[in-house]
């Protein structure tokens, strides 16, 4: 069974600034880190590796420092990894991304039984590089996967997440499917995992080595694009109240009494 999982490298705080002029996130002294739900994705491809057999790949579209991530993969289990980086990739929104990953997909991969996606990532929050992914390779899709029960003859049965509380599906693969936090623990690199993660090769794929059509990659193939970017700014239109909290809530019963409110 040949599994790829998508990671992608996200700032390590909620503290971020915007570049005013690009409107794009300044990451120059942020630490990075796998971004969490992909975490799971990747623990859930290495146990299904270990059930089924395979092979697990990593791919990420990033920055040449998201590297480093793609090492810890390895330590963790993954068996190759490929880092696509590339200026002529940077803007991109979530279908020029996707577009991008589906190249190293199908021309690195080549064969793939399975694609693994965090749900979303903390700091875009869109959750659409998944089914954009699936759509783009012609695979089926399943979404908010918190239970992979059989994987046999072809097809998949798993247990999805939904507002009622939980479905249960079965889809053929080749397929792309998402994941939330309860479907695993990731685990801890080990230290073989980490020796053989420092000599690895990770091949660093341009646009041009993915023969990636220039009208679908990066800014000019985001078919959505960001105008601005900014903090609303704190306005504060009552009293500030004072002392201790006890004298707080006297002082806020009694302005609601003065307002009829109770």
């Amino acid at each position: 069974m040949n599994i790829v999982v998508c990671l992608k490298q996200v700032p390590a705080t909620t503290e971020v600034k915007i570049d005013p002029q690009t409107n794009t996130l300044i990451r120059a002294g942020i630490k990075n880190i796998v971004n969490p739900y992909d975490t799971y994705a990747l623990e859930e491809a290495i146990r299904l590796k270990e059930r089924y057999g395979g092979t697990v790949t990593v791919i990420s579209m990033g920055p040449p420092q998201a590297e480093q991530m793609l090492r810890e993969a390895i330590a963790c289990g993954a068996d190759q990894a490929y880092l696509l980086s590339d200026r002529a990739f940077a803007g991109a929104d979530t279908l020029a991304t996707s577009y991008t990953l589906s190249l190293a997909i199908i021309r690195q991969v080549k064969e793939c039984d399975l694609v693994i996606c965090g749900k979303q990532s903390v700091d875009g929050d869109t959750g659409q590089v998944g089914p954009q992914l699936a759509q783009t390779l012609g695979f089926s899709f399943v979404s908010y996967v918190d239970n992979i029960e059989e994987v046999s003859s072809g097809k998949m049965r798993a247990r999805r997440m939904i507002d009622e509380g939980h479905e249960t599906v079965e889809t053929s693969l080749p397929a792309v499917i998402s994941v939330v936090k309860g479907l695993n623990v990731p685990r801890l690199p080990s230290l073989r995992g980490i020796m053989r993660a420092k000599n690895a090769v990770i091949p660093v794929l341009t646009a041009q080595q993915l023969d990636a059509d220039p009208q679908l990659i990066g800014l000019t193939g985001s078919a959505t694009k960001v105008v601005r970017i900014f903090s609303p700014e704190r306005v504060c239109r009552g009293e500030k109240l004072t002392g201790d909290a006890e004298a707080q809530v006297d002082c806020l019963i009694s302005k609601l009494r003065e307002s009829g409110i109770i």
